[in-house]
């Protein structure tokens, strides 16, 4: 993918293709993005291979464009700190995989857990969220494929992490982290 032009084509379809803004982020220079199976199999490609087993193809323009749309890719093990978001919401779509998004209150206990998964299994497949809600997402599958919505432009002093959940620089703190969250949000899904 990232060595394809955007005259290439593969059997009866273009192949996208991607320029990194850095080893996690992607854009596409294609006047049309699209996405299918084989982009999908790239964004897991390299997410495989980045330290913190993630990727993201953003189809907007550049990060000043004031409507960012993204297709990201997450593994299992991949620590999605809980933070907020600043001035602008974001809406979340499964595409393929499972995952437990948990909603905290500012306090870091759990206010509720939306059990995610692709449409037709019964789960929620889509949220929009309003900004200031702290969040995380516990996946439960072995990858994680979403559609993400939210406001541009870039800024990353528009989201704002707590000081209750460790900051991803220490992986046995953030393993136990992740595990007494997972425990919590199964009681919290347990309890009627």
């Amino acid at each position: 993918m990232g060595s394809s032009s955007s005259n290439e084509a593969t059997g009866p379809h273009r192949t996208t293709s991607l320029r990194a803004q850095n080893p996690e982020v992607y854009y596409s220079d294609d006047p049309i993005v699209t996405a299918d199976d084989a982009t999908i199999a790239e964004l897991k490609r390299i997410a495989a291979g980045n330290p913190r087993l993630r990727s993201r193809l953003c189809t907007h323009p550049d990060p000043s464009s004031g409507l960012h749309e993204m297709l990201i890719v997450h593994h299992r093990e991949a620590y999605v700190r809980p933070h907020k978001h600043l001035g602008k919401p974001e809406s979340f779509h499964v595409i393929e995989g499972t995952a437990q998004v948990v909603i905290f209150e500012d306090d870091g206990r759990i206010r509720e857990v939306l059990e995610m998964a692709p449409y037709g299994q019964g789960k929620r497949c889509y949220y929009r969220m309003p900004e200031k809600v702290f969040h995380s997402i516990l996946i439960t599958s072995e990858w994680l494929v979403f559609h993400e919505t939210t406001a541009g432009p870039f800024d990353p002093s528009r989201t704002a992490f707590p000081d209750w959940a460790p900051d991803g620089s220490d992986a046995a703190e953030v393993q136990n982290y992740v595990t007494r969250t997972g425990a919590l949000a199964a009681e919290h899904l347990a309890t009627p």
